[in-house]
């Protein structure tokens, strides 16, 4: 799995999969990729209560990132990192308290956002968004460039 980011979507433009598998992609294919760029994985899919997941917790030196991935097998969607709305954000805020609150310390954290397009039969577009917004209301932002940290 560790050099999943590098390998070629497994389905034709005629057989595209279900968007909870595309989803599901998505999120190996931001671990591998963020493995290959120094940071460790913590987790994947982090859930708390009812109320929501985080799909990637993971530590840069002494920053917890937390990390909402979002992917799209069709061009013509757009950019999928659109999706990330004020409740989307809003949740993954709460998450990233409800982490903190496990960890019983304060540390440097981050929100960001990673995109995946996975068009069928190529490799995958990666983009990364650092510090897409942060843990209070005023977002910040910022463009994405693709494939950087």
């Amino acid at each position: 799995m560790h050099l999943l980011h590098r390998w070629s979507c497994p389905w034709d433009s005629d057989n595209l999969p279900s968007r909870r598998y595309i989803g599901d992609y998505g999120e190996l294919v931001a671990s591998s990729w963020l493995r290959s760029q120094g940071l460790k994985v913590l987790r994947r899919n982090f859930r708390w209560g009812d109320s929501g997941e985080i799909d990637i917790v993971c530590r840069e030196r002494d920053q917890l990132i937390f990390i909402e991935v979002k992917s799209n097998a069709c061009l013509s969607h757009g950019r999928p990192g659109r999706a990330v709305n004020r409740h989307k954000r809003e949740l993954l805020r709460r998450g990233a308290r409800n982490w903190l609150m496990l960890l019983n310390r304060s540390v440097p954290i981050r929100f960001d956002i990673i995109e995946v397009r996975l068009p069928a039969g190529q490799r995958p577009d990666i983009r990364h968004r650092r510090a897409a917004f942060t843990l209070h209301d005023g977002d910040i932002p910022h463009s994405a460039e693709p494939g950087t940290l």
